[in-house]
């Protein structure tokens, strides 16, 4: 796999050989990450519902730049809740801020006898804007879910 030049995993909990989004620590802050951003960023399945559950995901970028990819993995996700069915379908997974929406419509769900039990879904960025554009979706992400970012080495 000689285009991907970097492996980065986003998780809700620290991981010790890792580089990852994980949470903070007040020691590990750097000023990136002290800014005040409007942290108003958020995954959805059904358009207007928030995603609750924060995913594992796996990030790689090609070395030259031009493209990237992500992929979600969302355990046993809100979405599959009794109380919100009557919100509606999933459709894709939409990633909102205050720049706007990405999407994708590949999205899986995984089911255990009969029962839903996680979503994987995975987003490509076809330029290096679009890669950007994910990037600072994700600190407001992280910022938003109490994460924190250490590139791999």
């Amino acid at each position: 796999m000689g285009l991907i030049r970097s492996l980065l995993v986003l998780v809700p909990a620290a991981m010790s050989a890792v580089d990852a989004f994980s949470p903070s620590s007040p020691a590990l802050t750097s000023s990136r990450f002290s800014t005040s951003l409007d942290a108003s960023a958020e995954i959805q399945f059904v358009k207007g519902l928030e995603e609750k559950v924060v995913p594992d995901i796996k990030m790689s970028r090609a070395r030259d730049g031009s493209s990237g990819i992500a992929k979600f993995n969302f355990k046993n996700p809100n979405v599959f809740d009794a109380s919100t069915q009557s919100m509606g379908e999933i459709t894709g997974m939409f990633l909102v801020d205050e720049e706007g929406e990405m999407s994708t419509s590949d999205v899986n769900a995984s089911f255990t006898n009969g029962k839903p039990q996680s979503i994987e879904c995975q987003l490509v960025m076809t330029s290096p804007a679009e890669w950007d554009r994910f990037m600072r979706f994700m600190e407001r992400y992280g910022e938003a879910n109490g994460l924190g970012f250490t590139k791999a080495s």
